[in-house]
């Protein structure tokens, strides 16, 4: 286990995106964050007090998380110095990059000399089966995106979260580092091999009651040339009895790929739908969440009324407005 509470490493991340890790474990386990350690040149900030490591050593503070999504997940050589003098300060390290930290020489010499502890979330740490999309008990959503990180984790965390308060019996399912470290629990799917990609996600939501539903958090989009492997793998390994399709609208571009403009949510929902039914014939739209971090309050308002008019779905941003008329659309499937 990891020991909490958390300081969390920003790094010297380009942008607010590119901490997308630590924002997350902010907005959902506040209580396990005790402050923030940046690096010159950051540009992200999760509003929580800037501390050292001697700070943070005395707030209490057990594990540094490094909370920074990087393209190819590497551990750059300017966190170094820190990494090392937290092991040497009596932190473990928790990392969810590709780059594992047991793999820097470095780190793990330190880490064994200090009896620290490098925890590494994006190993697989189940042998799973190959797919073979028999059909399993209970129901199963799955959050698709019109690109990365425009809010799957967060519409999965919120929506789960207002069905639980509705009475309806709910589980949510991580499948990323972000999701598992805020959970404890999941399947780092971008790390699975790819045979194996769509059988740890049947592993990961089973037989269960009839009126049972897995909140399945979803990963990459079948429209980001990059990253839509992971995205299919969920599709047919999920098997999902319905679909919430996430946007986030001041996108100039795919994230990561200049040359390429996002797709309309239509075009998610109907390619989506589509392959999704492959495996599940029954599968529907229930809803769409938009993410509207970056739009004012009647800005935000009056996209979400004209997206939700223009697709006779219920439209919200789940984070801002709450998840509940979603959760109602699942209710009433």
């Amino acid at each position: 286990m990891i020991e909490t509470p958390y300081l969390l490493f920003l790094g010297d991340a380009p942008d607010p995106l590119a901490a997308k890790v630590a924002q997350g474990i902010k907005d959902w386990r506040p209580e396990n964050c005790v402050g923030q350690l940046r690096l010159e040149g950051c540009k992200a900030d999760m509003k929580l007090p800037d501390m050292t490591l001697a700070e943070a050593k005395a707030a209490g503070a057990k594990t540094l998380v490094i909370g920074v999504a990087n393209r190819g997940g590497l551990i750059s050589q300017t966190w170094k110095k820190v990494l090392v003098e937290a092991l040497e300060e009596g932190f473990d390290l928790a990392s969810g990059l590709h780059n594992l930290l047991r793999d820097e020489e470095d780190l793990a010499a330190v880490a064994k000399a200090t009896g620290r502890t490098l925890h590494d979330v994006r190993i697989p740490s189940v042998k799973y089966p190959i797919a073979n999309g028999e059909p399993r008990k209970g129901k199963r959503l799955l959050a698709v995106g019109t690109d990365c990180s425009v809010g799957k984790m967060y519409t999965a965390l919120a929506l789960d979260a207002a069905m639980r308060e509705k009475g309806m019996k709910s589980s949510f399912r991580a499948t990323g580092q972000t999701g598992i470290l805020i959970t404890g629990d999941g399947v780092p799917l971008d790390a699975v091999i790819a045979d194996f990609m769509a059988g740890s996600i049947e592993y990961l939501t089973p037989d269960n009651d009839d009126d049972h539903w897995d909140i399945i958090e979803g990963q990459g989009s079948l429209f980001h040339v990059s990253y839509s492997g992971v995205t299919m793998a969920l599709v047919h390994g999920g098997q999902p009895d319905a679909l919430v399709i996430c946007h986030e609208p001041t996108r100039s571009h795919m994230r990561g790929l200049p040359g390429y403009q996002l797709p309309t949510i239509e075009a998610v929902r109907d390619v989506a739908l589509t392959l999704a039914q492959v495996a599940n014939p029954a599968c529907k739209v229930i809803g769409v969440s938009i993410n509207t971090q970056h739009m004012g309050d009647d800005e935000a308002a009056a996209y979400c009324a004209e997206v939700e008019a223009k697709l006779g779905l219920p439209t919200v941003d789940p984070f801002r407005h709450g998840a509940e008329r979603l959760a109602e659309a699942v209710a009433a499937y």
